[in-house]
């Protein structure tokens, strides 16, 4: 980035114009990975599968990074309150999620995280991940939890490289587990009364 450049973070509406640049990015990304499992339409579909207030306080936000007014990253986050993917097993703590699979303590779940394939490997991604986990705890989230599919080697090696614990087994090839599932915890572990 030169002296020139202006850096911004700004929180959006899902339906803002200036958020379509990352769903279509994304909506070629996913096509390109996982043609078999979509079509146009279905994708499209998939990208709205949550409604935009979801995205949005009192649960939820939606930033953008901007370089000179233009998006060049971002991602989401929303209050996760569906059953949840990953290994029992791997849960770094134990009573997480009860027996449907639901989070049991305040989950935000990551969503669309992305950057624009024009800026990659300029540490954006890992400038979105940071800001959203300062929103998520402002919020009073006590955990995150995101899932990535088992074709994007480089989303699953930023989440491991970025402090998030991986819900599966990671011996096993990615294609054989399906959407890999992560967590990571903003409050410190609890400690053992004192006797």
């Amino acid at each position: 980035m030169t002296t020139t450049d202006v850096r911004a973070v700004r929180s959006y509406p899902l339906t803002d114009p200036a958020v379509q640049p990352m769903l279509d990015e994304l909506a070629v990304e996913y096509l390109t990975r996982y043609a078999e499992h979509f079509t146009p339409d279905d994708l499209r579909a998939e990208l709205k599968r949550y409604p935009a207030e979801q995205f949005e306080a009192p649960d939820g936000d939606l930033i953008l990074i901007l370089e000179g007014g233009v998006p060049v990253a971002g991602g989401a986050f929303r209050l996760r309150a569906e059953p949840e993917l990953g290994d029992r097993a791997r849960l770094t703590r134990a009573g997480t999620r009860d027996d449907a699979g639901l989070p049991t303590v305040r989950t935000a779940e990551y969503k669309r995280i992305w950057t624009s394939s024009a800026h990659r490997r300029r540490g954006l991604a890992r400038a979105v991940l940071a800001e959203l986990e300062v929103r998520a705890a402002a919020l009073g989230y006590e955990r995150l939890y995101l899932t990535t599919g088992p074709r994007q080697p480089e989303a699953a090696a930023l989440y491991l490289a970025t402090g998030w614990t991986p819900l599966f087994d990671t011996s096993l090839a990615p294609e054989e587990i399906g959407p890999l599932a992560f967590e990571k915890w903003l409050c410190p572990e609890p400690t053992a009364p004192q006797s």
